[in-house]
């Protein structure tokens, strides 16, 4: 009798493991989200927020995103981020901001060792080389696989124009 209790015990208490661990991965924030928590993206979330791509950012995804630093805003020549974030400008901005973004979730192991030419959400082809690191373009990936609920982000030093 004692034995049954225990294994119902047992089997009940797997049971809410695995719904805790269901509930935990549910609430694991999405690309946004864990964007604006790091706290050095504050220039990228406001280009995505301006060119409305913060719902798409959000949806199920999955998404590899290459997501440059404020520092990396910063080195764009004086005037180029205000002048993107103006509504007359926002297809440039999608455009810009799409190009940074993969279909997908890559991780950095998957990129190691290799030269790839890979198509970004905004359609045109963006050159990754795995061989020493990780480059996307003339970018530097500074920091790999941050996992978010609907995909990656990989931190790079360079904003990539295409």
């Amino acid at each position: 009798m004692k034995r049954r209790s225990f294994m119902k015990m047992t089997a009940i208490g797997a049971a809410l493991a695995t719904l805790g661990a269901c509930a935990e991965m549910n609430t694991q924030p999405d690309i946004v989200d864990t964007a604006i928590a790091a706290g050095s993206f504050t220039t990228l979330v406001a280009a995505v927020q301006a060119a409305d791509l913060v719902d798409t950012l959000k949806s199920p995804g999955p998404f590899t995103v290459f997501a440059p630093t404020d520092d990396a805003f910063a080195a764009l020549p004086a005037g180029t981020v205000e002048n993107l974030l103006k509504p007359e400008n926002k297809d440039q901005l999608v455009s810009i901001l799409t190009y940074h973004v993969l279909p997908g979730q890559t991780l950095s192991s998957d990129l190691a060792g290799q030269r790839l030419s890979v198509a970004t959400v905004n359609g045109a082809n963006v050159h990754i080389d795995g061989r020493n690191g990780v480059k996307v373009e003339q970018s530097n990936v500074i920091q790999a696989d941050i996992l978010a609920s609907n995909g990656v982000i990989h931190v790079i030093d360079k904003v990539l124009i295409p």
